[in-house]
């Protein structure tokens, strides 16, 4: 109990101080009456988005608890209390709250992050950053907060895997929505603003920018947020849930606080304290390079990671773990993979490295040659995160076992509160520099800005990147669990043979769907972006003086036509990733279920990888030439990368991370469900 009670603790301590930082951006300067009021729409549209998605969500979060409370809590495990269902629904809750705090704090710091430009580099830099700690810091205290508690009173880990399903059922929708909203608006702003009309990127003639930037907020804050908070909190469920395991496997019966259970709420509680300290060291000088500004958030991130591995060590060393040099090793070999793929990401997508120049350069041929090279090396990206997974895995399975592969999952995640907050930045930098735009700032200001924005490319890339590779090994620790669920009491851990027929037709079922999923959500974003690029064309046609500045276009219509867009299409992928895998468990088995979560988990991994560097590269591609280079803004190379940076956008930010929360939901509902296959 004291074990988790400091868990709890430094939950608060993240919360404290998450409120102290949102405190301290909203008092920042919002700067002229203009961006006051460009502003205010951005929020207005985000929040009626977030409002309108949530009641929908709200439906089947309570039509699931209630299947979950009847067939599996009362009809199978005959319990008085459903309790899994209570923990799926704190779950959802959670993970909701976490997007909704940190989307409402980010549409409130993008007026002051442009403010703050307009003062110097470093202060813009300093109050988008604060925004994105404040997103991270809430997903990892809201996370150790509810699985501690829940933890504390079930005293069942497999009662607390419920928690883990709703927030994945949170997080799936939320990225898939928010993803189909804000790249149906850009992809739409792209074609007629800066393709046919040849206006500046952000310019506020355009009926779609206000629908762009609402989406980046409800996209890539919300979204992101609840996804990596179902990573978070499913990386720890399933180290508890396989340490639990194991000593049932050989006859034991520990309490549910003894060491090795309670030592993943302890690393994502050092974490969470290194993370806080890591947060002090981001900061640069007045003018900066990408290189500079890059460095400057991978110090903090560093000097969290060195902190986490010293306080790992004592941890370990203070609850006197049998094996636990091994154990200390595994969380190492998690923590190197995560900094290994974000630095693999940040190759392949920053126009500082040879990967995007090329990109840019191919773009002087013309659009077919941007988008083949852009998918080349989207392709060849998958090579560095795939090693490293593959390396952690193997390191961490011959130093602790499974165990050991689960953990390094919880120390790959454990830095999550400044990992995630140099991901949430991006939006905000993005954000501010359309404000900047749309308030006809001085152009130093824009430029300032635009120096933030690439860095929140390349940022928000190595987050995403970031967020599958933990993905990948998150899903392999619900994958033993599951394997551990199935397995008749008293026997070794239940073996799924691939050559086995059924179970081989479950492994091509589980590697079909990521291609499904993916065709689903682009096609989602060109349905609804033809809506958009339509209605931006009437409105260019039909209201007078948009062209000239003298006339008012219609944002309103185009954030209503985004919202309605994404929020059918959002249904059928999000039903497929929870009644696939139930699906199969009920008609092939649960060794065949297993084959189809290692399809999805290999096929998902690597598709995701192609796709979020894919488009991280095209998109930095494009602002590399907007830096003035291979003839700049307005050129034929130019529109060539233009046309690259629409194909990458559904890539990056819709398919390409949602496929990471498929493939943990699908593991995850198989561990819930799992005692209804046997």
């Amino acid at each position: 109990m004291d074990y988790i009670t400091i868990a709890l603790a430094t939950g608060l301590v993240a919360l404290v101080f998450s409120a102290l930082l949102a405190r301290k951006v909203l008092q920042e300067d919002q700067g002229t009456d203009t961006m006051k009021e460009i502003g205010k729409a951005v929020q207005e549209g985000a929040a009626a988005f977030l409002g309108r998605e949530y009641r929908s969500l709200a439906i089947f979060v309570v039509l699931v608890t209630i299947i979950i409370g009847v067939f599996l809590d009362t009809m199978q495990l005959e319990k008085d209390i459903p309790e899994t269902a209570i923990c799926y629904l704190a779950g959802a809750i959670c993970s909701a709250l976490t997007g909704y705090v940190g989307m409402s704090i980010a549409v409130r710091a993008n007026t002051r992050t442009a403010a703050a430009s307009m003062v110097g580099l470093n202060p813009g830099l300093r109050v988008a950053f604060n925004s994105g700690t404040v997103m991270g810091l809430t997903v990892v205290g809201i996370g150790i907060i509810g699985i501690s508690v829940l933890y504390i009173v079930f005293q069942d880990i497999s009662v607390v895997a419920g928690f883990g399903f709703g927030a994945s059922t949170i997080a799936l929708f939320a990225r898939v929505g928010g993803g189909i909203f804000t790249k149906a608006a850009d992809v739409g702003s792209d074609i007629v603003g800066k393709v046919e009309a040849g206006i500046p990127e952000d310019d506020p003639r355009n009926p779609a920018t206000i629908a762009d930037n609402v989406g980046d907020n409800v996209g890539d804050v919300a979204g992101m947020g609840s996804d990596l908070f179902e990573s978070y909190a499913s990386s720890i469920i399933a180290t508890i849930a396989i340490a639990t395991a194991t000593a049932a496997a050989v006859g034991a019966s520990p309490a549910y606080d003894s060491p090795r259970m309670v030592l993943p709420l302890l690393i994502a509680a050092v974490g969470i304290i290194s993370s806080l300290i890591g947060t002090f060291f981001v900061r640069t000088g007045s003018e900066a390079s990408m290189s500079t500004l890059l460095w400057a958030l991978r110090k903090g991130i560093y000097i969290a990671s060195a902190l986490v591995l010293v306080s790992s060590y004592g941890a370990i060393q203070y609850l006197n773990i049998e094996d636990g040099n091994k154990i200390f090793l595994s969380i190492v070999t998690g923590l190197i993979a995560g900094n290994v793929i974000g630095f693999a990401t940040e190759y392949y997508t920053s126009y500082e490295y040879s990967p995007t120049k090329k990109i840019a350069e191919s773009a002087q041929t013309g659009a077919g040659t941007t988008i083949i090279t852009g998918f080349a090396t989207g392709m060849m990206s998958t090579l560095i995160p795939v090693v490293a997974v593959i390396s952690s895995i193997l390191i961490a399975h011959w130093a602790a076992g499974l165990y050991g592969v689960a953990i390094a999952a919880v120390g790959m995640l454990s830095t999550l509160g400044i990992t995630l907050a140099t991901d949430a930045y991006g939006p905000v930098a993005d954000n501010a520099g359309g404000i900047a735009e749309q308030s006809h700032l001085d152009p130093e200001v824009r430029e300032r800005t635009d120096a933030l924005d690439s860095l929140g490319n390349t940022t928000a890339a190595t987050g995403k990147g970031f967020a599958i590779g933990s993905a990948a090994l998150t899903s392999l620790a619900l994958l033993s669990a599951y394997a551990f669920a199935i397995t008749p009491p008293g026997q070794d851990m239940l073996s799924i043979n691939i050559l086995d027929p059924k179970v081989l037709v479950g492994l091509f079922i589980g590697a079909l769907l990521p291609f499904i999923f993916s065709a689903l959500t682009m096609q989602a974003v060109g349905i609804a972006a033809y809506a958009i690029v339509n209605e931006v064309r009437r409105q260019f046609r039909e209201i007078p003086g948009i062209m000239e500045g003298t006339g008012r276009p219609d944002y309103a219509r185009c954030v209503d036509i985004s919202t309605q867009g994404s929020l059918k299409a959002m249904i059928v992928p999000g039903a497929m990733a929870v009644i696939a895998p139930v699906a199969v468990g009920f008609i092939l088995g649960p060794g065949p279920l297993g084959g189809m979560l290692i399809g999805a988990i290999a096929a998902g991994f690597l598709l995701a990888v192609t796709m979020a560097n894919s488009g991280g590269a095209w998109d930095n591609a494009k602002k590399y030439i907007e830096a003035g280079h291979f003839d700049g803004k307005g050129s034929e190379t130019h529109k060539a990368a233009v046309t690259g940076d629409t194909v990458g956008d559904p890539f990056k930010d819709t398919s390409g991370p949602a496929l990471n929360i498929l493939i943990k939901l699908m593991s995850i509902v198989a561990l819930v469900f799992a005692p209804l296959f046997i």
